[in-house]
């Protein structure tokens, strides 16, 4: 059965990989790279700030940072357990990929999925009640998660653990955080 759906997961990894246009590459070349999405990260901070009062925010901005630095170990520490082999290393199919960008490092679960999840998450959790639009916030998560499949590093079944486990990750922040949350207002 695990063999099967491994073999899905591959298959449904070439059929959408397949899709990607040569035109939109360089968008989804610079779509997928973290460090374009810093003034991003910093609106998420500058949120806290306008909604709460400073220790709120400060609170606020302490657990999104534990929540994501916990993912980030997570997935770290999950990617080499499992070692599983990204789609432009697997020579089973890296000749009939589009390869964008071509990572060493192994693919299972999606850090670029499991951080975008946990981050958007956690603050659409804090802020909900403050900005009705906040829920915008999964299409980016969606979006960098998909530029994982177009730029040929990770499998779909990559992308669906690490938004589960980034959801799931945020989702126990939280309740933490409202636990102690009393004591900052």
């Amino acid at each position: 059965m695990f063999d099967q759906l491994k073999q899905w997961d591959r298959e449904l990894f070439v059929y959408l990989n397949g899709l990607g246009i040569e035109d939109y590459d360089n968008f989804w070349i610079w779509f997928t790279q973290i460090r374009h999405w810093i003034p991003l990260y910093i609106l998420f901070f500058v949120l806290f700030f306008l909604a709460f009062h400073k220790k709120k925010a400060i609170y606020s901005s302490v657990f999104l940072l534990l929540s994501w630095a916990a993912t980030f170990g997570l997935t770290s520490l999950t990617k080499h357990l499992v070692s599983r082999m990204r789609p432009n290393n697997n020579p089973e199919i890296n000749q009939i990929i589009r390869i964008l960008q071509e990572p060493t490092n192994f693919s299972f679960f999606s850090g670029h999925t499991s951080s975008a999840f946990v981050l958007a998450t956690f603050v659409i959790l804090v802020l909900r009640k403050t900005y009705k639009w906040i829920w915008l916030l999964y299409i980016w998560a969606i979006m960098l998660s998909l530029s994982r499949i177009f730029v040929g590093v990770h499998y779909p079944g990559d992308l669906f653990v690490g938004g589960l486990v980034g959801v799931l990750m945020a989702w126990i922040f939280y309740k933490i955080y409202l636990k102690y949350e009393y004591r900052f207002y």
